[in-house]
């Protein structure tokens, strides 16, 4: 396998990164990751801006633009000799002293990874609740970041089992995210998903949601919830830009239509009808 190191492409086992990188000494850095479709690079655009106002707020210059960045992403999934592709896109602090820095960080590591991945396969999942909760934002809002711990105890506590996701609880006791996903739920027509005010990830598949459902005549209402109310949901589904939209067949004790929710199923057809051509959510 291949990877883009600041435009370098090289074997993975020849790729190095700095013992001083502030990405790895302090966790200062923050990802994308995203899928191709026959070598298309679905929502780019929007997952470009969310890095963008990430690394603004980390202090970290991006030497690249828009259209350098995406014409490295296809250098490096041709140099693997792939069309359908997952894609992380990863942006660290780059070297500097040991010891806490407060001035901006000019010369980042740009380091692009890729894997093949197959078609997509539609599929459920079964949620349940963690008793671990969600940790709160380090800053305004969460970023898509080193920052994984949280992450990773709460997969510890589901185990390793793919078909099952961990529901967060934000610290307050409302509903939050998933473990790698956002979530989502029909009540008579409704859908209804936690506010980005819980602490959650404003990830790239839930805006695409939102605005998917505003076109297709669907309410939607973001708040604050408690866990009874999605108990009392009609259907449910979690997203991410990797596993697209993934039904929820059950919930705790709380059986769902999964694969047959009605509303979800709108939502997936429009998903799949334009993840061959969107760079943007705003195109649909």
């Amino acid at each position: 396998m291949f990877i883009n190191i600041n435009g370098n492409i090289i074997d993975e086992r020849e790729a190095v990164i700095s013992v001083y990188d502030h990405g790895y000494l302090y966790g200062i850095g923050v990802f994308e990751t995203f899928r191709t479709y026959n070598g298309h690079p679905f929502l780019f655009d929007d997952h470009f801006d969310r890095l963008k106002a990430s690394l603004e707020e980390l202090q970290i210059t991006l030497p690249y633009t828009k259209l350098k960045l995406l014409d490295e992403v296809k250098r490096t999934i041709q140099a693997n000799d792939m069309v359908d592709a997952y894609v992380r896109l990863n942006i660290s602090a780059g070297s500097g002293e040991i010891g806490l820095q407060t001035e901006p960080y000019h010369s980042p590591q740009i380091i692009i990874y890729v894997k093949p991945i197959g078609e997509p396969v539609r599929k459920e999942k079964r949620g349940v609740i963690l008793s671990l909760r969600r940790n709160s934002p380090e800053g305004a809002v969460r970023l898509k970041s080193h920052h994984y711990l949280n992450n990773i105890l709460a997969k510890r506590e589901v185990g390793n089992d793919p078909s099952i996701e961990g529901i967060f609880l934000s610290q307050e006791g409302v509903l939050a995210e998933g473990i790698v996903s956002n979530l989502f739920w029909i009540k008579e027509g409704v859908l209804y998903t936690p506010a980005i005010s819980t602490g959650i990830l404003n990830g790239i598949t839930r805006q695409y949601i939102l605005y998917a459902a505003q076109k297709l005549g669907i309410k939607a209402i973001e708040g604050s919830f408690e866990k009874e109310e999605l108990f009392a949901a009609d259907e449910a589904f979690i997203t991410n830009s990797i596993q697209e939209i993934v039904p929820l067949y059950q919930i705790e004790h709380v059986l769902l239509p999964g694969l047959d929710g009605s509303v979800t199923n709108r939502l997936i057809h429009h998903y799949e009808q334009h993840r061959i051509s969107l760079f943007s959510r705003t195109e649909c």
